[in-house]
């Protein structure tokens, strides 16, 4: 929570000093278990607030409100995007998000462990994708908030799936409990980063993965 307030405040005050432009990265988790389908970034979102994942949802949504304000009420230049599932090379192999976890455990020939029954669903991100639209942003004079993401949604399943197949594992798919407050389903609508930003995500999920998993491999 401190890292979400305090360290977000700091460099709003040096950019305003500075004159700098100051971009917030979000999240999708700002729209907690989503009612709305897709998510525009102008539904207010379904979210805990003391719920096992609120010290991060809760954070990124005070870090937006403390941007918004230093943008309206002490000119600071600032933009937000919100990032929905991102992968891809240089990831922590140990950093507990899914497409690692289920990599390492497909290259290992270990079973694939899947929350729940596996039919909730992400939209998963390319990293060069999500640069690509970090930089529209960052180069524009949009405020946001403004989705970065892709329109590919998968469930969880289907993901533990492809992953099994393209790394030509043997792994098993096994089912755990599901965790406190897993969102059903997540996908941006990116009207608005098409409209004012020119955003296109150009790497499917296949093309993706093969390039996560020759990563992990080497």
């Amino acid at each position: 929570m401190r890292a979400g307030s305090v360290a977000t405040m700091l460099p709003l005050d040096r950019a305003v000093a500075d004159g700098a432009r100051f971009l917030m990265a979000s999240t999708s988790e700002a729209y907690g278990d989503p009612l709305v389908h897709p998510q525009p970034e102008s539904y207010r979102g379904n979210v805990s607030s003391t719920g096992v994942r609120s010290v991060y949802d809760e954070a990124k949504r005070f870090s937006e409100a403390a941007t918004m304000a230093y943008h309206r009420h002490r000119g600071a230049d600032t933009a937000i995007v919100r990032i929905f599932n991102t992968y891809g090379e240089r990831m922590r192999p140990d950093d507990g998000r899914a497409i690692p976890n289920f990599v390492n455990q497909a290259l290992r020939g270990d079973p694939i462990t899947v929350h729940g029954t596996g039919a909730q669903t992400r939209s998963i991100t390319y990293v060069g994708d999500l640069v690509r639209g970090v930089l529209l942003l960052l180069d524009s004079h949009e405020t946001g908030p403004i989705n970065c993401g892709t329109e590919h949604e998968m469930t969880m399943r289907e993901l533990a799936e492809t992953i099994v197949r393209l790394s030509g594992s043997s792994s098993e798919i096994t089912y755990i409990d599901r965790t406190a407050d897993d969102p059903e389903r997540r996908r941006p609508d990116l009207t608005k980063a098409r409209e004012r930003l020119g955003y296109e995500p150009a790497i499917s999920p296949e093309e993706g993965l093969r390039r996560a998993i020759a990563y992990f491999s080497g």
